[in-house]
């Protein structure tokens, strides 16, 4: 394929991935007391994805791109950076409304999952520069990879205190984020390796941190053990989906 036929397909490939992120809407169809007792459980689905895709599939990608060392490196300074993102809208909300109690963690998710679907922008731009048969089934290991983490995105949105509606559309514009990987992956060909090299294992110290700084807390306010086991069994969920994904899509 010329570059104008790889940039349609990788841009129209990466949109229709970003539209798993509508998966919430089927929440805005819900009675509030059914979404209420949903949210807690897929705060744990989340956290599971997101602690699944970090040491599941992030870190050994990038390790096979870096050296064991500089991997781990790399997933410290993105742990690093995302402890000091929360820190600054702690101090920005504080000094801003003087009281502390937000739900940083909503916005943490999204910068997290806006990195993480740029990344999956550029995969899908390389992989179809590497053929378009390569291209559409990437694709579709990516698109599988986004189903549990898109479900429970919009539960942390909500959760976090976002309107079913504005957790729908915030989800959505950080999904969008992957037609942008794209774009930048079709026009820096020689240099995607290079990026994921970095931004791997960044992206995975960014939900190590997001998931056990932010998510699994939130677990632990529940005070009844019932509700407890079930949340860490969608935790657990959210963690074997990853690894099933892992062996038998390679995603």
């Amino acid at each position: 394929m010329d570059v104008l036929n790889i940039l349609a397909w990788s841009v129209g490939a990466t949109f229709v991935v970003s539209l798993v992120s509508l998966v919430g809407l089927v929440g805005l169809g819900l009675k509030t007391r059914v979404l209420d007792r949903m949210l807690f459980l897929l705060v744990g689905l989340s956290a599971g994805a997101l602690m699944g895709d970090a040491f599941l599939h992030l870190i050994p990608e990038a390790v096979e791109a870096n050296s064991g060392e500089l991997t781990f490196l790399y997933v410290i300074i993105g742990f690093s950076f995302f402890f000091l993102i929360e820190r600054a809208l702690f101090w920005h909300h504080c000094h801003k409304n003087g009281r502390c109690e937000v739900h940083t963690f909503r916005y943490m998710n999204l910068i997290g999952d806006g990195v993480h679907n740029f990344i999956d922008g550029l995969v899908i731009a390389a992989s179809f520069m590497a053929g378009k048969g390569i291209g559409i089934t990437t694709t579709i290991a990516v698109l599988a990879h986004e189903i549990p983490q898109e479900i429970g995105d919009f539960g942390v949105l909500v959760y976090g205190g976002f309107s079913r509606m504005k957790a729908l559309m915030m989800n959505f514009l950080s999904a969008l984020v992957a037609v942008v990987g794209a774009i930048v992956g079709v026009l820096l060909v020689t240099k995607v390796g290079e990026i994921n090299s970095f931004l791997l294992p960044f992206t995975a110290g960014g939900f190590i941190y997001i998931g056990a700084s932010d998510l699994i807390p939130e677990l632990h306010k529940e005070p009844k053990l019932k509700k407890s086991i079930i949340a860490f069994a969608f935790f657990l969920v959210g963690v074997i989906f990853m690894y099933l994904l892992k062996i038998y899509t390679g995603a």
